[in-house]
């Protein structure tokens, strides 16, 4: 005899990490589920010590962690080893909730003697104990096929864009890509606000780390409200530059969307002193008070990490969570 949804529901376990126990608990309360309880602690020598406080046997496990700031070795680590204490704790499956995947921008080799360590991401977490891998807007699509099981990529774009759309007249809207790499998903953006698209042509100073140099701006963006999209902000330097590119050639506004608010270093400086009118961004990493400002929007994720989530755990489809416009 089968059992219902009611009992089913009771092998359901979501836990998180330390990192960013907010977006944990947003997610629960979507579920309508508790945050696993646990201890973790750093020994005085900086090892990781993690216990679960109940029974984790049989459960289908999803254990959320962000990667971001400083501690982000330290937040991976975590990770792995709470994968490892459910492993041991028999849990049923498990699946590992990366929201801001660790070391994405490492994916491929540019030159010789150097580590593909998007790669050794995925070994490590299935190595761990990891069946199944969950993150948001990918750096590149290709890191799904770092890790050998299934892997749920699902995008902001709809939460990003339904914010957009209740705020602007899309009439007046250019969409823009700030380089080559985003074109794809600015297509994706222009086919679910049917506005035209812009191509900022990108240079980057091989000398000098993070250093961006502009070249021309294709498309029509004169007088019009540019929304530069990117998967990420992270010292800002390149959205601070097409800003400055959009304005040059007669942009009415400027208004940035990303996915992870990354704000490394003098980010926040550079984005509150440039004329960008707002930056929008979701919480897949926690922005502490230092990082906040008044042109800064945060919009949550947790509804469609929750949505996987249910659909992973009933067995459903998650293909209308990979679309980027449901």
């Amino acid at each position: 005899m089968g059992t219902d949804w009611t009992d089913n529901r009771k092998n359901l376990m979501l836990f998180s990490g330390r990192a960013h126990p907010e977006l944990a608990e947003q997610v629960a309360k979507e579920l309508d589920v508790a945050v696993t309880a646990q201890t973790a602690r750093d020994f005085a020598n900086g090892e990781i010590f993690v216990r679960f406080e109940e029974s984790v046997r049989g459960s289908d496990a999803f254990v959320l962690q962000s990667h971001g700031g400083a501690d982000i070795n330290k937040w991976v680590m975590e990770q792995l080893i709470m994968i490892d204490a459910l492993k041991r704790g028999s849990a049923k499956r498990i699946t590992a909730i990366l929201p801001f995947y660790p070391y994405a921008r490492q994916d491929k080799k540019h030159r010789g003697r150097e580590p593909i360590s998007a790669r050794l991401m995925a070994d490590l977490f299935l190595a761990a104990g990891a069946d199944r891998l969950m993150a948001v807007d990918l750096h590149t699509a290709q890191i799904q096929g770092f890790f050998d099981g299934p892997v749920d990529h699902l995008f902001a774009l709809p939460i990003l864009a339904e914010y957009i759309e209740r705020k602007l007249d899309l009439s007046q809207v250019t969409v823009v890509a700030p380089d080559a790499g985003r074109v794809r998903v600015s297509e994706r953006w222009t086919d679910r606000l049917g506005c035209p698209l812009a191509i900022i042509h990108k240079r980057r100073d091989p000398d000098v780390a993070h250093r961006v140099t502009m070249s021309e701006v294709v498309g029509q963006v004169a007088g019009r409200t540019c929304i530069v999209v990117d998967d990420m902000i992270d010292t800002g330097s390149t959205i601070i530059k097409a800003a400055e590119a959009l304005f040059a050639q007669g942009a009415a506004q400027v208004i940035v969307t990303a996915t992870h608010g990354v704000l490394s270093g003098s980010a926040v400086d550079g984005l509150k002193n440039s004329r960008i009118s707002e930056v929008i961004v979701t919480n897949t990493l926690p922005i502490p008070d230092d990082k906040q400002f008044d042109k800064l929007t945060v919009l949550s994720i947790a509804p469609m990490i929750a949505r996987a989530i249910n659909e992973v755990f009933s067995d459903g489809s998650v293909t209308s969570l990979f679309d980027g416009n449901s």
